[in-house]
C-alpha cells in the first residue's frame, strides 16, 4: 500500500529489496531456522546490491540515503525471513555508530566491509543482572596504557556467534555513576580472552542469541566510541533509529502472513463456500489489516521525523512495543485460519510467530518503552518517584 511517505526514488529501491527478498532469501528461511544457520554469501549478495545501510555516506559503502530507505528494505527482507532481516538491521545501528564516533581510521577499516556485507556487527548492552536496567552494568573497562583491559559478561546478544565485531557497553566509572560512568568500545570478537556459547531458543536461531565473556581482553584505545564515560548517553540514541527498524521487521512478517492468508481464504472452500464468504473469517483479517497498515504507517513516521532531524524518542519507542505484539497476534490468527495446515512446519507461520514473539522481549520490553513514552510525554521529573 502506497503512503504519503513513497517517492519513485524510494519505490525504486523498495522493489530490488522485494526482488532480492522473494528470489534469494525466502526459498531457505525454514531451512536455515531449522538448521541454525545464517547464510554469510546471502548477505554478501546483499551487500553487493547496496542493500546494507544505504544511509551512511559513500566513503563507507552507502549511498547517503533518507533513513527511510533502510526501513524500505528490511521491511520487504523480514517478509520472506524474518530473521535474516537482523543482518540489515544491526548493519544500520551499528554502523551509524561508528560512523558518529569512532575514530575515522576505524571507520575507514570497518564500515566498508560493513555495507559489502562482508562482515557483521552485533551490539552488547544486556546483561546477566541487569536485564531491562540498562544501566546497570557490571562489564569492567579499565585504561591500561594505549589499551582498555576488559573483564565480564554480556548476554542475550544477537549474532554472537557469526559477528566480526562488537559494540559493547561496560563501566570506565563508579556503579553509583549509573549511565554517566559507562562507556562504549568496538571490540574484535577474535581477540585473546573471548569465548561465547549459543542460547537455544523458540526461533531467530540462524542469527542466533548467547553470551560473550571477556576475559582479560585487551582492546586498543583507539576503539573507544564517543567519550569515556559519556558512551551511554552519546551512543544510545541510535537506539531510537533501530526501535524504528525493528517495528517494520515485525510487520513484514505480519504482512505476508495477511497477504498468503487472504489468498487462501479465496481457495479453501468449506460448506459449500469459499473461506472468504464468512465474515467471521473476513472481519478478522479486515481488522489486522487495518491495524497492521496503522502501525506501519506510525513506523515509517518515526524515520522521517529522523530524517528532518526532529525528535522522535516517543514515537520511536511506540515502534517498538505495538508492532511486535500486533504482528504476533496477526500472524496467530493467520496460523489458526489455515487450520492443522499452519500448525504444522511445512507452512511458515509457526516459524514467524516463534521469531516475532523474541522482540517482545530483546531491544527493550513493552513497559520500558511505555517508561520512555510517559518520560517524553509527562516529563522525567514527573515519571520520576
Amino acid at each position: 500500500m502506497r503512503t504519503v511517505f513513497d517517492s519513485p526514488e524510494l519505490d525504486q529501491i523498495r522493489d530490488l529489496a522485494r526482488k532480492f527478498a522473494q528470489d534469494r532469501v525466502a526459498p531457505g528461511y525454514l531451512a536455515r531456522e531449522k538448521a541454525g544457520r545464517f547464510d554469510m554469501s546471502l548477505l554478501h549478495e546483499m551487500g553487493e546490491l547496496g542493500l546494507i545501510a544505504p544511509e551512511l555516506p559513500p566513503e563507507f559503502g552507502g549511498i547517503g540515503a533518507d533513513y527511510l530507505y533502510s526501513g524500505a528494505i528490511i521491511e520487504e527482507i523480514a517478509k520472506a525471513d524474518f530473521t535474516f532481516g537482523y543482518a540489515p538491521l544491526l548493519a544500520s545501528l551499528n554502523g551509524q555508530i561508528l560512523a558518529t564516533f569512532a575514530k575515522p581510521h576505524i571507520a575507514a577499516e570497518w564500515l566498508p566491509q560493513l555495507t559489502a556485507g562482508q562482515i557483521m556487527l552485533a551490539i552488547a548492552l544486556t546483561e546477566p543482572k541487569g536485564g531491562s536496567d540498562a544501566a546497570n552494568l557490571g562489564l569492567r573497562m579499565e585504561r591500561d596504557g594505549a589499551d582498555y583491559i576488559i573483564n565480564g559478561e554480556k548476554t542475550s546478544i544477537s549474532a554472537n556467534q557469526i559477528a566480526r565485531g562488537v559494540v559493547t557497553f561496560a563501566r570506565t566509572g563508579r556503579p553509583e555513576d549509573r549511565a554517566r560512568g559507562v562507556s562504549a568500545i568496538l571490540i574484535p570478537l577474535d581477540l585473546p580472552g573471548i569465548t561465547t556459547s549459543k542460547f537455544s531458543n523458540m526461533g531467530q536461531n540462524s542469527v542466533g542469541h548467547g553470551s560473550i565473556w571477556f576475559d582479560n581482553v585487551r582492546v586498543p584505545a583507539d576503539y573507544l566510541l564517543g567519550e569515556e564515560g559519556r558512551g551511554f548517553g552519546q551512543v544510545m540514541q541510535g537506539f531510537d533509529f533501530s526501535r524504528s527498524l525493528i517495528g517494520l521487521q515485525c510487520l513484514g512478517a505480519a504482512r505476508a502472513s495477511l497477504d498468503e492468508t487472504w489468498a487462501y481464504i479465496g481457495e479453501r472452500r468449506a460448506f459449500g463456500k469459499p473461506l472468504g464468504a464468512f465474515q467471521g473469517i473476513t472481519h478478522q483479517l479486515a481488522d489486522f489489516d487495518t491495524r497492521v497498515e496503522a502501525a506501519r504507517l506510525m513506523s515509517l513516521n518515526a524515520l522521517w521525523l529522523k530524517d528532518q532531524g526532529l525528535p522522535h524518542t516517543a514515537e520511536a519507542a511506540m515502534t517498538k512495543w505495538w508492532p511486535p505484539l500486533l504482528a504476533y497476534e496477526t500472524i496467530h490468527a493467520c496460523l489458526l485460519i489455515h487450520g492443522h495446515a499452519g500448525y504444522s512446519d511445512a507452512l511458515p507461520f509457526q516459524q514467524r510467530l516463534r521469531d516475532v514473539l523474541g522482540l517482545q522481549i530483546g531491544d527493550g520490553t513493552a513497559h520500558i518503552m511505555k517508561n520512555i513514552i510517559a518520560r517524553e510525554r509527562a516529563g522525567r521529573d514527573a515519571t520520576t518517584a
